[in-house]
């Protein structure tokens, strides 16, 4: 009995540690709906269901490399303030999504607004961000202003959150986009692995 008893202990332990790096991934997993390693087609479903654009890009010197981008003629996505999103996708399979926020319309105080909105519901969801960047540079009458936040709860999978704000000091006029990076880059790179192999 207590044979029998260690030997579904030590079952358990396996299955626990054998699962644990995909628990571990979960603890991230990307936005509508999506999955690691989903394929595009969930995507492209997605984009028709709402009468979105596509653009499908294949770079020549990426082999094995997708980049799908999805956005509306005009307005957002449905149901957001998102104006497109982007999904890589490495042998069909997605690593990294990313939502962009634009939107002409707004100034670009409204748009830092909307972006301190989304930090703080991101840090609500995912917990405390970590301040990766912040910088100000002026050249030819141009101020260039970006911050970013990251979360790394898993090393390898992280979201990174940018923004990034461009003033026209001769016309009197600024602009301002941020976007929210889902990555995994454990995934991506056992990806990268099996391409590689002859």
């Amino acid at each position: 009995m207590r044979k029998s008893l260690s030997k579904w202990i030590l079952v358990g332990i396996l299955v626990a540690t054998s699962s644990a790096p995909l628990a571990a991934q979960s603890v991230l997993s990307p936005p509508y709906g999506l999955r690691w390693g989903d394929s595009p087609e969930k995507l492209i479903t997605w984009a028709g269901k709402h009468s979105l654009d596509i653009n499908i890009f294949l770079p020549a010197d990426q082999t094995g490399l997708r980049v799908l981008t999805i956005k509306p003629k005009s307005g957002f996505l449905p149901g957001t303030k998102a104006s497109a999103i982007e999904g890589r996708f490495l042998t069909g399979k997605l690593f990294e999504l990313t939502v962009h926020y634009s939107d002409p319309q707004a100034s670009a105080d409204l748009m830092e607004s909307r972006f301190e909105e989304l930090r703080k519901q991101v840090a609500l969801e995912h917990g405390k961000l970590r301040t990766n960047q912040q910088q100000r540079t002026v050249k030819d009458q141009f101020v260039t202003r970006t911050q970013s936040f990251h979360r790394e709860p898993v090393t390898g999978l992280f979201l990174l959150l940018a923004f990034s704000e461009v003033e026209d000091l001769l016309r009197k006029s600024s602009e301002a986009r941020f976007s929210l990076i889902y990555r995994n880059d454990n995934f991506r790179k056992d990806l990268e692995t099996e391409l590689a192999k002859p």
